[in-house]
């Protein structure tokens, strides 16, 4: 009973200090919630006797379309007597929403969250359930890439249905700016730097980059420390071999700093929102050149404008070449989000079939017309689109892939990096003194796992 308390109350905790802290990943931009995809009105956190509720992040096109594609589905082929409520929030907040009602002791009878740190809380906090017979007695299970099965497990238990998008970040840049300026896709990170000069020479944002959500600046680093010291360091890190403040990470920040003080970002980046879709605009309106993003983007511009779409091109985060580190390596997640279930019983196994007709051929196929990966076996062969197919080869070509660390890192831990980073992004902070409160927060965690 008192670790189940004391899980709780790390999340409430947790959920105070990222009160701005975004997962990746949710391809959503707009900033209200959407509604139930049911018709009702349902923010509670449980359904009643035959109702499951589903909270997620479906609030714009194309997740609104497939979660809703999915709910109707179930909700008109079903023959278990449930009815799913789907209740979408809006990115930024979801995050603090769920653990609020956690550690309230509530939680919705089914939800999606991203895979890593806060998802091992959720299920060690008690709000998550092991649904290994359902998994192995269903088709989704020689369906789903061994990858994303992965990461829907935890300690030896499949606990979540992975059903959206291999999301890798890269950089989506506008080709006829590139073939105005005579610029080409680079190789390495020097390569990068002479883009940026070229497009800052004719008064050109280099990046698009909104950095109040803290997420977007963070896949800046993350490729950069990556790129300078490969996987190693990170993973040492985080098992309490090794430190936070390594050269490589260090190096990443100090890179971002001279990025900003080259005038790489826009003015006032850490004021600028993701979630309003102020990055986004900045390519639109033609007066920023790039933008480091998740492969989500894809199906972002695809459905704002088809036009717009035709003039974008992709590349994964160049190497850098006076580092050992294997270019290959990739930042992202094989699944994106992973459906997580809170109920026993006949409810569980109907919120399960629910959460298998998200993998249902006919919504795969809508996903991939809409610019998302499913992360499926064999999906490049429904692949039209250009991009798509250059970020799965980039997957498939990738020795290692990166979760992104606000989701693989104890959230008090992502909290450090994100709030230190962007201040290393306002030059409010030094690299070094950001590692260092990084450090200090493991430090912190490790200590009170050990108890």
């Amino acid at each position: 009973m008192k670790k189940r308390v004391a899980k709780l109350m790390a999340l409430s905790m947790a959920a105070a200090m990222t009160a701005s802290l975004a997962a990746c990943g949710g391809g959503d931009s707009g900033s209200g919630d959407g509604g139930s995809s049911s018709g009702g009105d349902s923010g509670s956190a449980s359904g009643g006797d035959k109702e499951i509720v589903y909270w997620n992040i479906g609030t714009e096109s194309p997740d609104k379309d497939v979660i809703t594609k999915a709910v109707e589905k179930f909700n008109s082929e079903t023959e278990s007597g449930y009815t799913v409520t789907s209740v979408p929030t809006q990115n930024d907040t979801y995050k603090e929403k769920l653990v609020v009602a956690m550690s309230s002791g509530e939680c919705p009878d089914m939800y999606s969250c991203w895979s890593g740190g806060p998802m091992y809380e959720y299920i060690d906090s008690g709000f998550g359930q092991p649904i290994d017979d359902l998994f192995n007695a269903s088709e989704i299970k020689d369906k789903l890439m061994e990858s994303a099965v992965s990461q829907a497990t935890y300690n030896d238990h499949v606990y979540a249905v992975p059903y959206q998008n291999i999301s890798m970040s890269g950089i989506f840049y506008n080709k006829e700016m590139f073939d105005k300026y005579k610029l080409k896709e680079p190789e390495t990170l020097a390569d990068l730097e002479n883009i940026c000069d070229t497009l800052k020479k004719n008064d050109i944002t280099p990046f698009a980059l909104a950095n109040s959500s803290k997420w977007t600046g963070s896949m800046y680093y993350i490729n950069l420390a990556a790129r300078y010291g490969g996987l190693e360091p990170f993973q040492k890190a985080v098992a309490g071999e090794g430190k936070f403040t390594d050269d490589c990470f260090i190096k990443a920040g100090e890179k971002v700093q001279e990025w900003v003080e080259a005038g790489y970002f826009p003015d006032g980046v850490n004021s600028l929102s993701e979630d309003d879709g102020q990055a986004k605009q900045l390519m639109y309106q033609e007066t920023a050149g790039m933008l480091l993003c998740g492969s989500w983007y894809t199906g972002t511009f695809a459905t704002d404008s088809a036009e717009f779409y035709e003039k974008i091109g992709w590349f994964p985060f160049p190497a850098i070449e006076e580092s050992d580190a294997d270019p290959s390596i990739m930042i992202g997640t094989v699944g994106d989000q992973f459906i997580v279930f809170n109920c026993e019983g006949e409810k569980l196994e109907a919120a399960f079939e629910c959460a298998e007709k998200h993998l249902d051929e006919e919504v795969i196929d809508f996903e991939v017309e809409n610019g998302k990966i499913p992360p499926v076996q064999g999906i490049e062969s429904k692949l039209t689109d250009s991009i798509t197919k250059e970020v799965v080869e980039a997957a498939n070509n990738a020795s290692e892939i990166q979760l992104w660390y606000d989701q693989y890192l104890p959230p008090a831990v992502a909290t450090a990096h994100l709030d230190g980073l962007q201040e290393v992004f306002g030059l409010t902070k030094t690299p070094q003194e950001a590692q260092e409160a990084m450090q200090k927060a493991m430090d912190d965690y490790l200590a009170n796992k050990a108890e």
